[in-house]
C-alpha cells in the first residue's frame, strides 16, 4: 500500500499524441477511477484478514504478520518489470492484468484452504498490486500536461490513499453486518468495476527511447531505504493497530489505519507542494519526526484517543516523505531508467512493510508495545539515508553533467 513514485519529466510522447483526440482529464479520471476501486479492495480486507487468522484460522500474531509480509515480498519482485512493460507495451494492459488479478483473489479468499490458501491469494494480490500502482504512475505522468504534473500527480497518489481508507472503514461494516463471505464478494466487485473502466481506456503511448533492462537502478537506492524506513509506521498500524488495542482493553482499534488515511489524505491535500517549494531535505527532516512522535503515543497509548491523535500524527508525517524522496529519485535517473526507478523504489516501500510485519510479529508475541516502539525508531532511519540521498542530489545537479 503505500505507494506515488512519478517521473518529472513525460518519458513517452505528448498527452495529446499519448490520448489521441480524446482529453487526458477523461482518461486520467478512468485511470484513477480503477486505482481508487482497486486500492479499495485491498483496504477492505485489512481488518478482517487478522480475525480471519486468529478467530477461524485459530493462527497467532506471527502468522498475521507473514499474511501481509508475502504480498510486499512479492510486489518487491513484480514492480521493476511492471514499470519496465508500462514504457515498452502501454499502461493499460499492464494496469488491466492487474486488475483482473485482484478480482480472482476475493475468490481465492473465499475458498476453505486454511492458512496456505491465505497465503496464496495475498501473493497474487501483490503481483496485482505492482501492476497497478506502477503503470498507473508511467500512465500518469504520460497524459500531464508539464504546467500541471505536480497537481495531477498529487490527486492519483490521493486515489490510492482514499481507496485505502474507504476500504477499511468499509470492511469493517460489511463484515458487522454481514460475514467473511460478505467482504470477499465485495473485495471481487470493486476490481470488476476497475475492469469495466479500464476496458473502455485508450492505451498510453509507448516509450520512444530505449529502455533500459537494469531492474534496480542506484539512483533507486538510498530514497528506497530512506522510504523503506518510513513504511515501518505504516505497517505497524496496518498490521497490529488493532490488535494492540484489543490486548489493552481498547475497543474500535481497527479505526487507526483509518485515521492514519485520511491524515495522509488531507495533508497530502493542503502542503502537497511543499517538497517544491522548500526541497526534498526539510521535508524529510520533519515527515520522519512526526511520524517517529506518532508510533510512540500509539505505543503508550491508556486509550482510544491518545492512540487515535498518534495515528493522525503518523499519517500526516508519513505522507510527504514519499513525494520528496521521489523527487530525489526522479532528478537522479536517466530517462531509460525511470520505468524501473519507480518501480524499484516502491519495492523498497512493499519489502519493509514485509520486514516489519515479520518482526513486529515476532515483538508481539512478547508485546505490542515494542513493536510500535520498533517502528518508531526505524522510522528515525528515513532521516539518515534521505539526508545522505538528498545530498547526493543536490551534488549532481549542481555537477556540470547534472
Amino acid at each position: 500500500m503505500s505507494k506515488e513514485a512519478l517521473p518529472a519529466k513525460t518519458p513517452v510522447a505528448s498527452p495529446a499524441q499519448a490520448t489521441g483526440r480524446q482529453p487526458w482529464v477523461r482518461t486520467f479520471v478512468g485511470v484513477i477511477t480503477a486505482l481508487f476501486c482497486t486500492f479499495a479492495s485491498f483496504g477492505l480486507v485489512i481488518p478482517v484478514i487478522p480475525r480471519l487468522v486468529t478467530e477461524q484460522l485459530h493462527g497467532s500474531p506471527f502468522e498475521v504478520g507473514a499474511t501481509f509480509t508475502v504480498s510486499g515480498v512479492v510486489a518487491l519482485l513484480v514492480r521493476p518489470y511492471a514499470g519496465q512493460l508500462a514504457q515498452r507495451r502501454g499502461s493499460r494492459p499492464v494496469m488491466l492484468f492487474g486488475a483482473l488479478l485482484v478480482l480472482v483473489v476475493g475468490g481465492l479468499y473465499a475458498l476453505p484452504l486454511g492458512l496456505p490458501g491465505l497465503l496464496v491469494a495475498r501473493l497474487v494480490m501483490g503481483v496485482g498490486e505492482a501492476l497497478l500502482f506502477t503503470a498507473g504512475s508511467v500512465w500518469t505522468v504520460s497524459l500531464t500536461p508539464p504546467e500541471r504534473r505536480g497537481q495531477i500527480v498529487g490527486f492519483y497518489g490521493l486515489a490510492m490513499w482514499t481507496g485505502l481508507t474507504v476500504g477499511p472503514i468499509l470492511g469493517d461494516v460489511v463484515f458487522r453486518a454481514g460475514s467473511f463471505g460478505a467482504v470477499w464478494i465485495l473485495a471481487s466487485a470493486l476490481p470488476a468495476i476497475a475492469v469495466a473502466v479500464l476496458l473502455v481506456l485508450p492505451n498510453s503511448a509507448r516509450l520512444n527511447a530505449p529502455v533500459s533492462g537494469r531492474l534496480l537502478p542506484p539512483s533507486s537506492v538510498l530514497p528506497g531505504l530512506s522510504l523503506g524506513c518510513g513504511a515501518f509506521g505504516y505497517a505497524a498500524v496496518a498490521s497490529f493497530g488493532a490488535l494492540s488495542l484489543t490486548a489493552r482493553g481498547i475497543a474500535n482499534g481497527s479505526l487507526l489505519l483509518s485515521l492514519f488515511s485520511v491524515a495522509y489524505v488531507v495533508v497530502r491535500l493542503v502542503a502537497g507542494r511543499m517538497p517544491d517549494r522548500i526541497g526534498a531535505l526539510p521535508v524529510i527532516v520533519v515527515s520522519a519526526s512526526v511520524e517517529a512522535i506518532g508510533m510512540v503515543l500509539i505505543a503508550f497509548a491508556p486509550s482510544l484517543w491518545p492512540a487515535a491523535i498518534g495515528a493522525l500524527i503518523a499519517g500526516g508525517g508519513f505522507t510527504l516523505l514519499y513525494p520528496a524522496l521521489a523527487l530525489i529519485t526522479i532528478d537522479t535517473s536517466p530517462e531509460a531508467e525511470r520505468g524501473a526507478a519507480l518501480g524499484a523504489i516502491t519495492s523498497f516501500f512493499d519489502i519493509a512493510v514485509g520486514v516489519a510485519g515479520l518482526l513486529g510479529g515476532l515483538l508481539a508475541e512478547v508485546s505490542y508495545t515494542a513493536t510500535f516502539l520498533l517502528s518508531a525508531v526505524a522510522v528515525l532511519g528515513s532521516l539518515f539515508t534521505g539526508t545522505v540521498a538528498a545530498r547526493r542530489r543536490t551534488r549532481q545537479l549542481a555537477s556540470p553533467a547534472g
